[in-house]
């Protein structure tokens, strides 16, 4: 897997040089988002040694370690390192719980692996698995959290050779010159093609590799029904009302208002019902839901039910998943992508593009409504 520069490795040196001896971090995110990778490259560059155990693929002999000296933090640290084969260094050396939400089990130890004092801890996971996996377990309280998104413009642009266009776009910003027309061109040319491609890793890598479309496309129709499997092995009814959520949101967001609309989903469904399957697509960062407010002061009047607007963690998919259903076709959009002109469903590209970049940068979606324009 290619590496590239990603935002959240700045924000994970930070917690190393602060914090990393009173708090492990817990890496959550989408899957495929790239949280086993950089977490790898930051351990790498980061520790003169470290340890990385993958509770998706762990062996047996690892797993009986900690189930026999769960109590005994010496013997569990010596053990492990003589399993996996690892020469840990006190003060300079990170222990990586990757997919903990496997093995809730090594979760609940981090506090007392934390008061050691010996080495630092990462974990990570997707969070709707973390929290269905905690029924048995005592969160640790020695827990810093952190999220990560798919690649934004900026990371995008540095991975696939366009270093000078984030400088160029900032520096027009700070002093509030507009960019003349032929970079603007260009600048916006490529913001279009990040928008094509999207921002998972693997996506990115497969277009800096080939700059072929229909490979970028294979790939993100991969994690779309990576997605749809895991919707698939949810308990209950939570599985079905998110799958039929997740395949409608090109067809909700091509609306006028671009609210969520159950009945456009179901016939004759109110909102409640599809409560769990919204629910589970938020927790596992799969949709980001954007809560409408009658007063810009986002201190005053919020509404927290209905209505809502339901956005796609990034707009690469959201185009792929358009394609799957009939909303838009590969020729439309690629012709218009080619010549300039995006003129199919243009106003839910792009705001869904707007949504899943502020929502990289740590903004909470809110969306206004003038009560007198309603």
């Amino acid at each position: 897997m290619k590496i590239f520069r990603r935002r959240v490795y700045g924000q994970l040196l930070d917690w190393k040089n602060k914090w990393s001896r009173e708090y492990a971090i817990l890496l959550d995110g989408a899957r495929r988002v790239g949280k086993s990778t950089v977490v790898g490259e930051f351990a790498k560059n980061e520790y003169e040694s470290y340890l990385m155990i993958d509770f998706n693929h762990v062996s047996k002999d690892v797993l009986s370690v900690f189930e026999i000296y769960s109590h005994d933090i010496d013997k569990l640290l010596s053990t492990l390192q003589m399993v996996c084969g690892a020469r840990l260094i006190p003060g300079k050396s990170l222990i990586v719980f990757d997919e903990v939400q496997k093995y809730p089990k090594a979760r609940e130890l981090i506090k007392y692996l934390v008061k050691d004092g010996r080495f630092d801890y990462i974990e990570t996971g997707s969070l709707i698995s973390l929290r269905q996996n905690t029924c048995n377990i005592q969160i640790p309280s020695e827990e810093m959290h952190l999220r990560m998104y798919p690649m934004d413009f900026e990371e995008w642009c540095y991975a696939c050779g366009f270093d000078d266009i984030p400088g160029i776009i900032k520096d027009a910003f700070e002093s509030r010159e507009p960019l003349i027309e032929p970079v603007h061109r260009s600048v916006l040319e490529q913001f279009k093609t990040y928008m094509l491609t999207g921002g998972m890793p693997q996506a990115v890598a497969k277009y800096v590799e080939t700059h072929d479309m229909s490979d970028v496309e294979t790939v993100k129709k991969v994690i779309l029904d990576l997605y749809r499997d895991d919707m698939s092995k949810i308990r209950g009814s939570a599985g079905i009302k998110a799958s039929a959520i997740f395949e409608e949101i090109p067809s909700l967001l091509s609306t006028h208002r671009k609210n969520f609309r159950p009945g456009l989903i179901k016939k004759d469904k109110r909102q409640t019902y599809f409560a769990p399957g919204i629910e589970w697509l938020t927790s596992a960062r799969i949709c980001e839901r954007c809560k409408m407010t009658t007063d810009p002061d986002i201190s005053g009047n919020l509404n927290n039910g209905d209505p809502f607007k339901c956005y796609l963690l990034d707009t690469g998919l959201l185009m792929s998943l358009a394609f799957d259903n009939g909303v838009l076709t590969i020729p439309e959009v690629y012709a218009s992508f080619t010549r300039g002109r995006l003129s199919i469903n243009e106003g839910m590209l792009f705001e869904n593009v707007v949504a899943q970049l502020l929502c990289s940068s740590g903004k909470e979606l809110h969306y206004v409504v003038n009560s007198k324009l309603a």
